[in-house]
């Protein structure tokens, strides 16, 4: 018996406890006792079972990038790890301190768009609603356990190696609540997939998902581009360097370290997920760089990673190291039944021309 499963027996008692705990919790909800809110405005949710990070930042940015030109848009988040709280916008710092890491790199890829944080986000609706030019979009992250808003397109995102109908309940698996509660979402994506996936396999896949009449289904990769420096935009092909430092404070990092290593040599350097780096940090990152031979060699790290480098970027222990990340993007793979940005476009557009029609631009309640 591995490590992981013994200790899942082991806290076996503790799951029941939870699992009643959630399953108390989501009756309240379904009696009406707690109350879900449907705001005023067009809302997508985007969230995921298990703990832990499924893609749902790069899809954050996908429906950004697809809608922001349109709609007066807005992204809101909880702020995972600040040291504010409350309701909070974008000063135009992005500082991950102030807002957490996902926002604070949303607000500098997005500069021109609305970036919030609260923890309650049915109040960070009324605040994005009360400003002079209200949001007609408002992106809702990591909100599918956030069960007091409802969001007009709920998505789930499942990973394929690890879907929801494999896990269990925390702590003896990794979801955050029973499967049956992924009937709440519009739509599911499957995120991960690998590059090629036969019909069968597919098929087999979908059919272990047991989709509702009301939900569509999605696959989607991640695709890595061209490393950035910290501070610029000057592109630089991992094919022109021979050595890279992989300097990473994510949960999971390896397949960022599986794609590099296929271009180039890498020495990984983990510290722990949401890690703050100090000088101190700097000063061995320097020094195993250092160590790295031949020339063209550089420091690597995750987008997630390169917000909380910013804050450290005018300490003299920064000075003269080629520190880059690596950016990725979500492509949602295409499917036989259903083209995912029209679906998604065709909801967004009659609910925004609807409510513009009511001029509801304010809470009733």
């Amino acid at each position: 018996m591995s490590f992981r499963k013994t200790i899942s027996w082991v806290l076996f008692p503790l799951t029941m406890w939870y699992a009643i705990g959630v399953w108390f919790r989501n009756l309240l909800f379904s009696l009406g006792i707690k109350k879900q809110v449907a705001p005023p405005v067009t809302t997508i949710g985007v969230g995921n079972l298990c703990a832990g990070g499924a893609g749902k930042t790069p899809l954050a940015e996908y429906l950004i990038r697809l809608f922001s030109g349109q709609f007066e848009t807005a992204f809101l988040s909880r702020g995972y790890r600040r040291k504010t709280s409350g309701f909070v916008l974008d000063d135009g710092c992005h500082s991950p301190s102030r807002l957490g890491d996902e926002p604070a790199m949303i607000g500098y890829k997005f500069p021109n768009l609305t970036v919030a944080v609260c923890e309650k986000r049915v109040a960070g609706v009324k605040q994005l609603l009360a400003r002079d030019l209200p949001p007609q979009l408002i992106v809702l992250d990591d909100v599918f356990q956030h069960r007091y808003i409802k969001p007009t397109i709920n998505i789930l995102l499942t990973e394929y190696d690890k879907p929801y109908f494999k896990d269990r309940i925390m702590p003896f698996g990794d979801l955050r609540e029973f499967r049956s509660a992924y009937r709440r979402a519009n739509i599911i994506i499957v995120t991960k997939a690998p590059d090629h996936i036969n019909p069968i396999d597919r098929h087999n896949f979908i059919t272990r998902l047991k989709l509702k009449s009301y939900q569509k289904v999605f696959f989607s990769q991640i695709q890595y581009l061209n490393p950035l420096p910290l501070m610029g935009t000057a592109e630089l092909p991992l094919d022109t360097i021979d050595n890279v430092l992989a300097v990473t404070g994510i949960a999971h990092p390896e397949s960022m370290l599986q794609y590099v290593s296929s271009h180039c040599d890498v020495t990984p350097m983990r510290f722990g997920d949401h890690h703050r780096y100090t000088v101190s940090d700097i000063k061995r990152i320097r020094k195993a760089f250092e160590q790295l031979k031949g020339n063209r060699k550089l420091i690597l790290t995750t987008e997630k990673d390169a917000v909380r480098f910013r804050e450290l970027a005018s300490a003299e222990a920064m000075a003269g190291l080629p520190i880059y990340y690596l950016p990725i993007k979500i492509c949602i793979l295409p499917s036989p039944d259903y083209d995912f940005d029209q679906s998604v476009d065709s909801i967004v557009r009659e609910n925004v021309s609807f409510l513009d029609r009511m001029h509801k631009t304010k809470f009733n309640f």
